[in-house]
Order: C-alpha cells, then structure tokens, then sequence
C-alpha cells in the first residue's frame, strides 16, 4: 500500500511536534507494508527529493508563509498530481489551507484521510475566509482522524453532525526505536546539573501558547532548577523574566541534540507543559515523557494534553495561568519522590497501551485499509 502524506513542511527544515508525528506515522506503519511519501514545501527545496527511513520526502518551493500558511507555485500543484497519481490513499494534515487548495484543484479520486491537529485558534479573520474552503474538505474525506476524544468533543469542527460520521479517534504515538537507545549525559555538566538535585523539565519550542511565563512564576516558589530546553520568538522576553525573578533557578538550555533530550528526559523529576491556549492541540513532548517513565504537569485547556496525562495517574493537570496550583503540584513531585516514581511507571503503562509503536501503525493501517478497500467497493474493483 502506497500512502502520500500531505504537510506544509517537513525535516530536514525546523523540526516541531507535527513533524514528528508523520515521521511517527510512517515508521509505525512500515511494518505493515505501507510506503510512505511525504509531499511538502521548503523555502530551499534542494534537493529536491529526499530519502529518510521513515519515507520519500518530495518537496516544492514555498514562496511566502502568510500567518504560518505556506503557499506554493504552479510546481507545487503538478508534483503533488504525480504523487497522488502513485498513491492508494492520500493523507492531509490539518490545518493547512494550501492543502485544501491542492486538493480541490488537481481532484485525484483517490480515497483520503485527514488527521485534523488542530483547530484555527488565532488567524481569527484569515479563519473566517478559508471556512468555505475547509467544509467543502472536510466533506470529501473518506475520514478524519481526531488524536484524543477530549479534542474531538471540544472542537466546533469536529463536533459537527455533519462530520459524525467521518470522525476516528487514533493518539499519536512514538516507536521507541526510533530514538537515541543511550542519552548524552554531559548536557548535565554543561547546564551545571547536580545529578544528586532533582530538577523539572520544559521542552518546545519557545512560543506564545506555551504558558511560559506561568512557569516562570510558579519558579520563584520552588527551590529546585527548572530547565528550559528550546528556541522561539518568546526566548528573549522569557531571559529577561527570569533574570528580573526567578534567577539562576532557570536553566536556559537552547536547542538540544537527540541524545541530549534523552538525558534530561532520564534525569528529570518530572516534565511540565504549562500551555495555557488550544493552539497546544496534543503536545508529543508529553508521550516522549510518557515513553520514560516520567511523570508530567499539564493544564486543562481542552485538548489532547489531558487525554495524555491523566491526572493523579500520570501526573497532575492543573487550570491554565495558575503559577500557585503550578507550583503546588511541583512541590508536591519534588518532595515525594516515591509519588514521582508511581506516576512514572503508570505514564509508562499507558504509553505502552495507547502511545506505542504497535498502537499506532496497527490503527493507521487499519483505517487506511478500510478506506482503500471502500474506494475500490464503490467503484466495482476487487
């Protein structure tokens, strides 16, 4: 089975969570046979086409990226016709509108799935000019994959009766081989770690829904080091911060290898993912914490983040914006270490039955199966 996965971009551009879930996607259903082609845009598509272990990676140039939409070219509307021409089943990522433009415009007829991330939370007015456009998608979709429950029933979209029954529930998981099997241990002495201190631990990039500045206010309570590992436009209002406040207690550790990430994931009492806006759809940092062993904070905000952390089980989910429930929760992890420990192991648990690399390519394969084998129904093939 051949299956074309659609995105704005892909690596080896900037790495982010959704990324990393088609890479996920890919390798969870290699073993079922699938051969995954990823076609995406890149501001500097040379080469062109790139081999990686997950998949084929084709890629046209993006021309300009409006409020994180990126559009691209005519070369852009005849690849994506060839590889959905090769293709038994085409997977979209959602939201990007310049799909939905590919889409409509070459008209494949081949059965299509589309896993919705996320909903338009802040191009509010962009939002309201691409609704049309987005119906009319949704509506052709063979079916629309949700990644947790909660997200389904809170989404205006998803929620829709118009779409009922289209609508599948598959979390995004992460094949544990795929990562780095031994850590880089000396990220601990160059972000001046005592490996005796227990320490919390934010990975992501570093952006405006990410509940940053919570946390850097629940720190000035707490007498352990918070490390903050990432990149983005909020970095140097977030330095400034901290200095004024929470002082040598924040540990701003940039970008981080794999390996690197490994080892602040082994080594940290627990992470914690503050963000406060449904523009934090899912958070795959938290399944990464899950995969080991530790126990996570998160904030209900309504989406998948509180389908991945259960609280009291997994850890402890806490109301957005609040750095005293924050810093409670935390003080709580870091004064019982035993309670760290029992959370761990049922993250642990829970990654394994719902977030394993089994878990996810059996539920993808089976739902791209049944949609191919709908199409050929409908059309009178065996």
């Amino acid at each position: 089975m051949k299956v074309l996965h659609v995105y704005r971009t892909y690596f080896p551009d900037p790495p982010g969570g959704l990324q990393e879930a088609i890479r996920q996607i890919c390798l969870a259903t290699k073993p079922f046979g699938v051969e995954s082609t990823i076609f995406t845009l890149s501001p500097n598509p040379r080469p062109v086409e790139i081999r990686r272990p997950e998949a084929r990676v084709v890629r046209s140039r993006s021309w300009v990226a409006p409020a994180s939409c990126d559009l691209g070219g005519l070369d852009a509307f005849a690849t994506f016709r060839r590889l959905a021409e090769e293709a038994d089943v085409v997977h979209y990522l959602f939201p990007w509108p310049f799909a939905d433009m590919l889409h409509r415009v070459v008209r494949h007829r081949k059965p299509s799935v589309m896993t919705y991330i996320s909903d338009i939370v802040r191009q509010r007015v962009l939002g309201a000019a691409y609704t049309p456009l987005m119906w009319r998608t949704l509506h052709e979709m063979s079916a629309i994959v949700a990644n947790a429950p909660s997200y389904a029933s809170s989404s205006p979209v998803l929620s829709d009766a118009s779409v009922a029954g289209k609508l599948r529930v598959i979390p995004l998981g992460i094949d544990e081989s795929s990562y780095p099997r031994d850590g880089d241990d000396s990220v601990l002495d160059r972000l001046r770690l005592d490996r005796n201190e227990p320490f919390f631990l934010f990975i992501g990039v570093l952006r405006y829904y990410k509940g940053l500045r919570t946390l850097l206010e629940a720190a000035q309570q707490l007498p352990a080091k918070i490390v903050i590992a990432g990149s983005g436009p909020e970095g140097d209002v977030l330095r400034e911060q901290a200095r004024q406040s929470a002082g040598a207690r924040i540990v701003f550790a940039g970008q981080v290898s794999d390996e690197e990430k490994v080892s602040l994931l082994q080594h940290c009492r627990a992470l914690v993912l503050p963000s406060h806006l449904r523009s934090e759809a899912y958070g795959m940092v938290l399944v990464e914490a899950s995969m080991y062993s530790r126990p996570m904070i998160s904030c209900e905000i309504g989406t998948g983040t509180s389908f991945v952390n259960q609280d009291s089980e997994t850890g402890f989910v806490v109301p957005p914006e609040s750095p005293v429930r924050l810093a409670d929760v935390m003080r709580r992890l870091l004064e019982d270490e035993r309670l760290a420990a029992r959370m761990g192991l049922a993250a642990r648990a829970r990654y394994e039955k719902m977030f394993s690399r089994d878990a996810l390519g059996s539920a993808y394969f089976s739902l791209f199966q049944k949609v191919l084998g709908g199409a050929r129904g409908a059309s009178g093939l065996q």
